[in-house]
Parts: structure tokens; C-alpha cells; sequence
């Protein structure tokens, strides 16, 4: 687009590291535009100006000067943790929350030279596809004001969308990143499960039961996405699931697509997915075939119905829920049901308690169903090297007053959960494959539709490879609203 808000991060930080701006420069501007435009996005919900500045002066006098020096850099309010900035995870009761640590994946982005300039807006615990709560209200997406951005990394993914950030991070329990990089037209990455390593205690392997947690890169190109996973990625001495990488995903964007199998599925053979968004999909898959891959249309049989599959993504966040809170009141006091519960979400509220109640031979045989899932998902990559289906079913939805925004109930007249059943994305949080979104097009209405693209466990590089080739073949740089 031509102007710094939308000037690419490798661009960005090559600029400052050879003295053509300076990172104080533009992270000042940035900061301008937040002023200018946070009001109508509500994508930040605290904003740290004065230590985005002296970063960035640090930047400046050659400090920290590693690939991302002085890119301006969003976080996530939820475990994007910076010690000493309010961290609230979209709760009432943690208004005043203010973080004791900084998350691993963080410092190492901090390392790099990014400056992070605030916190991003995401719905109470993460606990639903749109990103809305009772504290700081609904995130839009630029395309249109009246429509949410997707959740729960919405926050993120709105700032990047509209300059209001360079890059940013979110993180990904059920397409927490893939989900609102569809509704902003924006491209997200949850790489393999724990490429990415998170810390948490007193449960270190709280992320591998369940269903799988990922950290990632929100941005506006596949180029950006990759330097920012090199700087991410790598094992973490605190996280006893996290895992080496051997490769340099920027140096795998060149690779060509010549001999790669694509596998197509417009609905997973069970998701109902709105008209418009399935022939945006499938029209936009026709660039791997220019790019010099092959795309065969697949019937995908899971064995489930996409109401037992969200069913059961929900019983195993119930679950996850129930031992967070029981955390949250043996560290910190704070007991959400008992003192806190007219200020919780009703639905996060309920979600908690199903948790407890929740026997532990249910809770096991919640993975007979993930199993099922990761063996369908599995048997595609033993004949395919890449899986593609739409992002989410739907165009972005219409906010509703404050807390209270969700997804569809019904799709082409079938019913689907409102909280995530009309995202095709939960399924690969039961498996931990690498997974992104990317721009595909938009509606008649100009409305931004993603397209998922998932690798086998491991293949991180491929998805990139083959991310970058589509963004070659239709690049998405001049689609976001003008402002």
C-alpha cells in the first residue's frame, strides 16, 4: 500500500538497521495511528507507550539490532505475557492484573529488536471464535466496522489489518490465530505443536492434555510470518513438549510446488460452510495448480459429525477451565464461581463448572474422538503433501453489544454451536499439525474470506513454501480498506 503502516516487517527493520528511519520513528507513528484509529477497531486494550519508545531507542543506538529491529509489535492479552504490563485475559476480575513474567517466545521476539507497543483485545479466556467480553466490549474487523474480527486473537489480527501494527502474536487453542486472520484478511500460522515453546506451572505439561495450544505470527506477508517463527521457534529448557527446528523458514520461501499433492475439502464431508465462502476457496486453490502443484477434490471422512466434533472440542476446553480455575485460586487468590461469578462471561462461568463436574473416564474418552481425527487427517497425508479447506463457514459476523458476540447458529439452515462450530479449525488442535490462513479473496460484499492450509506434523516449511507460492501467484498487499 505504500505508506509506513503497511510497510512489511523485513522491509521495515532492514531500513533501521541501515539508518534510513529510525526505530523511534516508527514506532511514533504507529503509536499515532493507534490514536487515531483504536476507538473504531478497539484492537488494543492497553497501549505502553513510553516503553515502546525507550525500546525503541534502544533500537537506535544499537542494541538490539536482529531482524525485527524496531518492528513494531502487537500481543495478545491473554498468555502473551510481559512482566510489568496489565494482563488482563479479556476477565473482569483481572482488571489490574499485572503480569510477574515475560513469555519465552516474547523475550525472543524482544531479542530480535521487535517493540512491543501494547496488549490486543480477545474474549474472556479465549473461550469462543469472535472476540467480544464484558470489560473492554467487541473487536471489528477493518472491512467493516459492524462485523467482529474473529476471536480470540482478534485483537491482534484487527491492529495488523489496519497498521496499527507491524506483526503481531496470538496464540491458538482452536484457530485462535486462524479464525480472525480470515475475518481481517490477514496471514496466521500456528506451526506444529510446541515449535513454538510456552511455559506454564505448576502444570509444565498443561498444553499436552487435551487438546493442543500453539503459539504464532499474525502479518500482512508469508515473508514476515517466517522471519518471525525463526526468531520464535526452538527448545525451551521450561517446556518439557517443546521441540528443535533444523531450518530457516524464510530460506524455504523460494521453494517451487512443482510435484506437490494438494488435497481440497470444501466441508471436511461434514460442516455446513456458506456459499459464498466455499466458492472463494475454491476457485482461490486453482493458484497452487499456476504455482505448478496438483489439486485433487477429496471426499474427507472423519467418522463424526461436526456437532460431536465441537461437542467435543467444548468438553475438553470445559475440562481445561475447570483446572484453571482451580489454579487461579491456589496461586492467586481469586476464586472465579464463588467470588467473582457475576463478573465472568455466563458461558465461561458454565464452562467451568461442566468442568468439574466432568468424570475423568469421559475426559479420557473425549481422545478416542481426537484419535479418530488425527488418524482421518493422517490417512490424507499419506497420499497428499498439503490439505486445503475454507478457514471458517461464514463471512464475518455482526457484533452485538458488549460480551455477547458469537458466531452463527445456523448455517445454510443447519444448526451449528455458536461459540466455534462454523470454524473448520478445531480439528487441528486435536492433532497439533501445522496449520495457516490465508487470504483467499473476499465476498460480493468485500468481506474478507481465509483459506487453511495444513501440513503434516513436522512440515512447517512446506506450508510456508507453499503460503509464499500462493501470495506469488495472488497477493493480497492491496486488498485491506483504505484509511
Amino acid at each position: 500500500m505504500g505508506t509506513l503502516h503497511h510497510t512489511p516487517a523485513t522491509e521495515l527493520a532492514r531500513q533501521i538497521r541501515c539508518d534510513e528511519r529510525s526505530a523511534l520513528a516508527v514506532v511514533d507513528s504507529v503509536l499515532d495511528r493507534i490514536h487515531q484509529r483504536n476507538d473504531d477497531l478497539n484492537a488494543y486494550v492497553t497501549v505502553i507507550e513510553e516503553r515502546a519508545r525507550e525500546a525503541a531507542r534502544a533500537v537506535d543506538r544499537g542494541e538490539r539490532q536482529g531482524p525485527l529491529a524496531g518492528v513494531p509489535l502487537a500481543v495478545k492479552d491473554l498468555y502473551g505475557f510481559k512482566k510489568g504490563v496489565r494482563q488482563t485475559f479479556g476477565s473482569v476480575p483481572f482488571r489490574d492484573n499485572v503480569a510477574d513474567r515475560t513469555a519465552p517466545f516474547i523475550e525472543r521476539l524482544e531479542d530480535a529488536g521487535a517493540v512491543v507497543v501494547g496488549m490486543t483485545n480477545t474474549p474472556e479466556f479465549g473461550h469462543k471464535g469472535t472476540t467480544d467480553n464484558q470489560l473492554f466490549g467487541p473487536t471489528k474487523t477493518p472491512f467493516d466496522l459492524d462485523r467482529n474480527a474473529g476471536g480470540s486473537s482478534g485483537g491482534s489480527a484487527a491492529a495488523v489489518a489496519d497498521g496499527l501494527a507491524t506483526v503481531a502474536h496470538g496464540g491458538d487453542a482452536g484457530g485462535s490465530l486462524r479464525i480472525p486472520a480470515s475475518c481481517c484478511g490477514v496471514y496466521a500460522i500456528k506451526p506444529t505443536h510446541r515449535r513454538i515453546p510456552s511455559i506454564s506451572r505448576p502444570n509444565g505439561f498443561n498444553s499436552a492434555l487435551g487438546y493442543y495450544v500453539h503459539h504464532g505470527p499474525i502479518t500482512r506477508t508469508v515473508t514476515d510470518a517466517a522471519c518471525m517463527l525463526d526468531v520464535m521457534c526452538g527448545v525451551h529448557p521450561g517446556d518439557p513438549t517443546s521441540i528443535p527446528t533444523s531450518v530457516s523458514y524464510r530460506a524455504v520461501l523460494d521453494r517451487p510446488l512443482d510435484g506437490y499433492s494438494i488435497a481440497y475439502t470444501p466441508d471436511f464431508g461434514t460442516f455446513p460452510v456458506d456459499e459464498q465462502v466455499q466458492s472463494t476457496v475454491t476457485d482461490a486453490v486453482a493458484a497452487f495448480e499456476k504455482a505448478g502443484g496438483t489439486v485433487d477434490t477429496i471426499d474427507f471422512e472423519i467418522g463424526h459429525s461436526h456437532r460431536k466434533l465441537t461437542d467435543t472440542w467444548v468438553r475438553l476446553v470445559e475440562a481445561s477451565y475447570a483446572a484453571m480455575a482451580d489454579v487461579m485460586a491456589e496461586t492467586r487468590g481469586i476464586d472465579l464461581l464463588d467470588d467473582h461469578r457475576a463478573d465472568l462471561t455466563p458461558a465461561v462461568a458454565r464452562m467451568i463448572e461442566a468442568g468439574k463436574e466432568m468424570s475423568a473416564q469421559e475426559y479420557l474418552g473425549l481422545h478416542r474422538i481426537r484419535t479418530d481425527v488425527y488418524d482421518a487427517v493422517t490417512s490424507v497425508f499419506e497420499e497428499y503433501d498439503l490439505l486445503v479447506s475454507p478457514t471458517i463457514a461464514c463471512k464475518p459476523v455482526r457484533n452485538a453489544s458488549e460480551g455477547s458476540t458469537l458466531g452463527p447458529a445456523t448455517i445454510n439452515g443447519e444448526p451449528v454451536d455458536p461459540k466455534i462450530g462454523w470454524c473448520l479449525t478445531h480439528l487441528f488442535n486435536f492433532t497439533g499439525h501445522p496449520a495457516a490462513s490465508i487470504p483467499a479473496g473476499s465476498t460480493d460484499d468485500s468481506l474478507p474470506v481465509g483459506m487453511q492450509l495444513v501440513g503434516p506434523r513436522f512440515a512447517d516449511d512446506d506450508v510456508l513454501a507453499a503460503s509464499a507460492a500462493f501470495e506469488r501467484i495472488r497477493p493480497w498487499a492491496d486488498a485491506y480498506p483504505p484509511r
